[in-house]
Order: structure tokens, then sequence, then C-alpha cells
């Protein structure tokens, strides 16, 4: 029977971070899923990243294919304190993948279950696989939050803000964007200059706007009272953002505090301008009921106050996050899903090179950021976990018994069951 080292499942910048390491530490791999799927597909145009270019690498062990590197082929420039739009780290992401990552396999995986040798796994199409370890990067898609009382509408009436590769449909509609971070601020101001009647409903009591970036070259007494990091200035962003080896080493109460809370919801500097002379805002409100109404909804809302007032409108866009338990990993079989141990708020507990509670089954992205921190929701996490999985991955593997010879050839970088073009537009086929 064939038994790979490693099977990564998801591409986005964590798996294909987690498949470059393991590539050039000579594991037999194989990876699944479509690069990049999350911003090609789920992430309307017109949007920009979050995070500085320099946080925003994907990770191979050399450090030769970075974003900067990406941007410099293309003759766009990837400057401190400029955006850099959806499509061209899409773009990036793939030109990664085709220079650092093997074969990668666009089928989805369907089913990942537990076997005294290691794992099966089974893809969308009915192949079956056998691996001695598996890394989920699996992304935010499975763990969409939608507040409960939208739950029962139609899709055709309540959506989540990654429900959208673009807004078009609602072209001269009216929206309500539920939520005060950025992904709804920043849908908020992309209806609003289609051309569409728009408000965002948001609880707090008030919206928070992320600071331009202090300079990068600046006097040595600033930096070091406010140093720059992947996560924003400051030491406590730096400690998240460059030390989440020791993030983990805090009590699991406080990791799961800082988790929840740190870097709360807040606008780019960059979109503020964009939202305030333009968006009806309804701060300190939450809806507490929703009914179909003629070919929309009507809201009832509620302020701090307990007063309540309804409110109609043609669709509502919930902005509302993500809830990374270990319970909406459906893809892992009942059983092996069931005897994970979970931490506090309700994520799979991982250890020091995030590997599980089920031996080699390995965790990467959203759903680790309890275990090592707010760098885990972000693209910048990806390099410290890329090598201390694989490292861990490594570990595992001479811990096993190899019994029969199994593994493949590592297909060189470059090769792919499904070639994509290089620096082609995200979205882009050949």
């Amino acid at each position: 029977m064939l038994m790979y080292d490693l099977l990564v499942v998801g591409a986005g910048p964590y798996g294909l971070s987690i498949a470059s390491h393991a590539a050039a530490a000579g594991l037999d791999l194989r990876v699944f899923g479509r690069p990049m799927a999350s911003w090609r597909d789920h992430m309307p145009r017109g949007m920009f990243l979050k995070s500085e270019p320099w946080a925003s690498n994907l990770s191979d062990p050399q450090g030769r294919w970075s974003l900067e590197a990406y941007c410099a082929g293309q003759g766009v420039a990837a400057r401190h304190a400029k955006p850099i739009p959806v499509e061209t780290f899409a773009s990036y992401g793939l030109w990664f993948a085709h220079h650092a990552v093997p074969a990668v396999d666009e089928r989805t995986v369907t089913r990942v279950s537990a076997r005294p040798e290691g794992f099966e796994v089974v893809t969308e199409d009915g192949e079956v696989l056998h691996a001695r370890t598996v890394a989920l990067a699996v992304g935010v898609m499975p763990f969409v939050e939608i507040p409960a009382v939208l739950r029962h509408l139609d899709p055709a009436l309540v959506t989540h803000s990654s429900h959208h590769s673009d807004l078009d449909r609602f072209r001269g509609g009216d929206v309500t964007v539920i939520g005060g971070g950025q992904a709804a601020l920043e849908t908020a101001a992309l209806l609003a200059e289609q051309g569409t009647r728009v408000r965002v409903l948001a609880r707090a009591d008030r919206l928070y706007w992320n600071d331009v970036p202090p300079p990068w070259e600046r006097p040595w007494w600033q930096s070091l009272r406010s140093p720059h990091s992947g996560l924003g200035p400051g030491w406590r962003n730096w400690f998240y953002a460059e030390r989440p080896g020791l993030f983990r080493r805090l009590p699991e109460p406080t990791r799961a505090r800082i988790a929840a809370t740190a870097l709360g919801p807040a606008g780019a500097w960059w979109v503020r301008e964009r939202v305030e002379p333009h968006v009806e805002v309804l701060l300190g409100h939450q809806v507490t009921a929703a009914h179909p109404a003629g070919d929309g909804l009507r809201l009832r809302i509620t302020g701090a106050s307990g007063a309540t007032r309804t409110l109609e409108t043609g669709h509502v866009i919930a902005a509302t996050g993500f809830r990374a338990t270990a319970d909406r990993l459906g893809l892992l079989s009942a059983d092996l899903r069931a005897g994970l141990v979970t931490a506090a708020d309700g994520a799979p507990a991982v250890g020091r090179s995030f590997e599980s509670s089920h031996p080699g089954l390995f965790l990467a992205g959203l759903v680790t950021a309890s275990g090592f921190g707010p760098a885990m929701r972000f693209v910048h996490g990806a390099g410290f976990t890329a090598g201390t999985l694989v490292r861990g991955v490594r570990r595992r593997l001479r811990a096993l018994p190899r019994g029969t010879a199994g593994g493949t050839v590592v297909p060189a970088p470059g090769s792919h069951v499904r070639p994509v073009t290089p620096g082609a537009p995200a979205g882009a086929r050949p």
C-alpha cells in the first residue's frame, strides 16, 4: 500500500507554506486544494490587504519567493504603508505555488479518518489515499459565523461577507452590513461606490480605525518605544507577531482571552474616508429578529437602552467573522473529531509543533489562534507555522514504524496537476 509521509489539506498561504517546507525537507507528500481559493473566490474585486506587504509573505525555507520579489517582477511596488490589492496577492500565491511547491491537486478532500498505520484520506471523486501524517490548513471557510437570529433565512436574503467574489448583484439595491470590523467596513465602502444604498449595523458604540503606520525609517528611540511588527506597531503586537512559541507558554485561559479579544474589530486607515461621508452607520444596535418581507427582510433592531425599531432592507451581509471550533472540522470522521482534546474556546488543542491530541494530525491557521496567538489569524503567521509544523512532522515520522516501504517521488517544484499561469490574475485559468 502506497503510504505518503505527509498529506497537506488546503492550498492557501498556510498550506502552500507547509508544503514548501515539507518538500525541502525531502518528505513524500501530496497537497490538495484550490490554490489561494479564499482569496480568489471569496473576496470581492477592489479589496486590499490590511497587512503590510512585508508582513504578507508566504514562507519557503530560503525566503526566495516573497511578495516583494513577485511584485518587482510585475513592475509593481510593494512599499510600506501602501495597501496591496487582493487580486495581486492571490496572483502572488499562484506564483509561489508554481515555484516553491510540489504538484497541487485541486480536488477537495472530503474525509480524513484515523487508521492504525496513520490516516485514510478520501477525495471528492472517491480516490482513497493513505498517509502517516496529515496537516489540515483549511483556512477560514469551515468556520463562517452568522448570528443565530439570521441562520434560518434563505441565502438569497442573508449571506456572509466571505460568500461574495463580487458585489455586482447588489447594484441599485439596499443592503445592511452587520459588523464593525474591516470586512464590514470595506464591504460597505465597495457597495456604496457602486451605487448600492448601504448601511452598517454594529453592536459597538463607536467604530475603531487603525492609525496610519509610522514610517519604516525613523529615529531609533521611536523604534524602541514602538517597534514595527507583522501585526502593527507596539511591543504587545510585536510579541504576538514575532514570538508565537512564547505565547503558547502562557496559561490557557490567558491565551484564549487574548485570542478572542486582541486586535479586535477595526477598519484600516485607508478605508475610513470611503466610509464616513458615504455610508449610514447605526451604532449600539443588534438584530433581535428577522423575517422575510416582500423581496427583502424586515429586521427588528434593539439598541443598548432596550429600545427597538424596525428596519427593512433588501439583503443582509453578515461580516461577523469566524469561529474556529473542533466541531466545525466536518471533513474529519466523527470518531476522529470527537476524540480531539479541545481548548477553552472549543478549538482543538495543539502542542508545541502544531500537533493535535491525535498523533500525526497537525493543524494550521485560524484554528490554532488560541494556542499560538493572534498571528495565526493572519498570513504573517504562516512562516512560523510552516517551519515549526514540518519539524514536528519529521519528529513524528521518526517515532513511527515505517512498515512496508511506501511513498512516492516528490514532483519537482513547478509541476502541477492543473497548471496555473505564473503571474496570472486571480481566478485566471490556463
